[in-house]
């Protein structure tokens, strides 16, 4: 009995990517404040409402915003990516959270990963940019084609 007690106490950790940005995020009980990067809030570390909103989607949708404190340490990328990267190592840390309430199972008591899957939110998008080729100016642009 105190083993599974424990259990849902301990951290849910996860690793979210999104283009060259990766995401480690460790749940706790708490009272819903993210820190990224040691010390900054959500606010402080993402200055565009859509980047905060981006990686608050997982737990809105499940409607535990204020149930978790979540450590998270992003690097690589833009803002773009980092988000998206949150977002997604968040939404594989509930899936854990969910997991490990019940005993093994591999729905999970409160159907979190359901929910997360139809919203697009487990899904990694691999899509990254192309890599520039020799002779273009870009990795498809070429130069204009001149008949005279």
């Amino acid at each position: 009995m105190k083993k599974t007690a424990a259990k849902t106490l301990a951290p849910h950790r996860a690793t979210g990517r999104r283009k060259t940005s990766t995401a480690r995020v460790i749940l706790k009980p708490g009272t819903g404040l993210i820190t990224i990067n040691g010390n900054k809030t959500l606010d402080e570390y993402f200055g565009r409402e859509t980047s905060r909103m981006l990686v608050k989607q997982p737990l809105v949708a499940v409607g535990l915003e204020h149930k978790f404190d979540i450590k998270v340490t992003v690097q690589g990328g833009g803002n773009s990516g980092q988000a998206g990267a949150i977002r997604h190592a968040i939404s594989r840390a509930l899936i854990v959270y969910d997991e490990d309430t019940t005993d093994g199972g591999e729905g999970g008591a409160l159907g979190i990963r359901k929910v997360l899957r139809v919203a697009g939110y487990v899904t990694r998008d691999a899509r990254i940019v192309e890599r520039k080729k020799v002779g273009l100016k870009k990795a498809r642009k070429r130069e204009q084609y001149s008949k005279r």
